[in-house]
């Protein structure tokens, strides 16, 4: 399966060295990052309230 994987990737021009940078750039980004779920809610929704109301 992987010598047909690299004959493909010889008709279709991909490099050896490519394949390199790819593996690198998968090592060093394929990691999951920071949760940002959390950001779809609107910024004004997520800061709390600064302000209070003084009565009296």
């Amino acid at each position: 399966m992987k010598q047909l994987q690299k004959w493909f990737d010889l008709i279709a021009g991909i490099s050896e060295e490519e394949q390199k940078r790819l593996a690198m750039a998968h090592a060093i980004f394929g990691d999951r990052g920071p949760d940002l779920s959390a950001l779809a809610k609107p910024a004004c929704w997520r800061r709390p309230c600064h302000v209070q109301l003084r009565r009296g």
